[in-house]
């Protein structure tokens, strides 16, 4: 037999305080003394007491939840940057709801009936496609939007990226003055604001220097996907394989590695110099060794946040902010080294 639910009313009796005091000690942020604090946790502990947090909801209004929307967790910066969420959100008393949609602006239009049932607070959507008419729902249902490693031209949405275009340009540099003579490139999926912009500061460096781009295949940001471009790219005669590779991030750079190294033979980066994009924690890994450039997850997430807490503390006043975020190219042991080159940041 399950035993009845401690109420509020019975922690109350017990501390010797009032009703409201057991509450206001539960809700996060709420004026209350360390005395009373102490005694209604003391009582709370020792009847069993939990607190009915949806039913708080819905006499204040708030939930104190997040909606997190991911397209998938495959890529090992995902599942950081949840966790790095997950404790920043809890600090500021908030707690993470995490919904899987694909890539698409069609999927998400599905699940979003279910993400605002859910009464949250706010949704930060990580590498996930919108539609205007879902930011409008949002807006109507006065929740706000923070788009995460994405970035889309919708009115009055924030989003916090790394500065994708720069480092694509960086990865120019770096294969050039290595003296790199047949430059690929190995594409994300073609509808994220990350892939575009990662190859277009890619191309535009190569540009500048008079260099064309040696081969292209799309990996979509996919396990299975980027194998095939590797063998597409790689399984060629000698003359008709690029000498280097930037991949557009690193999760589809190990299976190229895997490929070149594994399948075909070649040595990296004797035969190909390899770059990432991410710098994920398999990518220190000796097994790889990826140069790759970072994304500071850390500082992606803090600004996510700020933003998120503006527009739910100030919805008549915040501004939206589009922000880029510089990071590190983290030379290891892929690609050829140039003489004397020293990377930015």
């Amino acid at each position: 037999m399950m035993a009845e639910k401690v109420t509020s009313l019975q922690v109350a009796e017990k501390a010797g305080v009032s009703q409201s005091a057991v509450s206001r000690v539960f809700t996060p942020g709420a004026s209350v003394s360390k005395k009373t604090a102490d005694k209604v946790r003391k009582a709370a502990e020792e009847l069993g007491y939990r607190p009915n947090v949806l039913a708080r909801a819905m006499v204040s209004g708030k939930s104190r939840i997040i909606g997190l929307v991911v397209a998938y967790l495959e890529n090992h910066f995902y599942p950081e940057a949840l966790e790095i969420f997950s404790n920043t959100l809890q600090e500021q008393g908030y707690h993470v709801l995490v919904f899987m949609a694909s890539q698409t602006a069609g999927n998400i239009d599905k699940v979003m009936d279910e993400i605002l049932d859910y009464q949250v607070d706010g949704i930060v959507m990580a590498s996930v496609a919108m539609s205007s008419d879902i930011a409008t729902r949002c807006q109507q249902a006065g929740v706000p939007i923070v788009l995460f490693n994405r970035s889309q031209d919708i009115e009055g949405i924030s989003s916090v990226t790394s500065d994708n275009h720069a480092g694509g340009r960086q990865v120019a540099e770096f294969l050039i003055a290595g003296d790199h003579q047949r430059i690929g490139y190995i594409a994300g999926w073609e509808g994220a604001s990350t892939q575009r912009d990662r190859e277009a500061g890619f191309r535009e460096a190569l540009k500048e220097a008079g260099v064309e781009l040696f081969a292209r295949e799309v990996g979509d940001f996919h396990t299975e996907r980027a194998r095939d471009a590797g063998r597409r790219m790689f399984d060629v005669s000698a003359d008709q394989r690029p000498d280097a590779v930037f991949v557009a991030n690193d999760h589809m750079a190990l299976t190229v590695m895997d490929v070149i190294r594994f399948e075909l033979g070649l040595r990296i980066p004797e035969d190909v110099s390899v770059v990432g994009y991410d710098d994920v924690p398999p990518a220190s890994w000796p097994a790889y060794n990826l140069t790759t450039m970072r994304q500071r997850a850390n500082l992606m997430v803090a600004e996510t946040v700020s933003a998120l807490m503006e527009h739910i503390n100030n919805p008549t006043t915040a501004s939206p902010k589009r922000v880029a975020i510089d990071g590190p190219f983290i030379l290891r042991g892929s690609a050829r080294l140039p003489e004397g080159w020293t990377p930015k940041g």
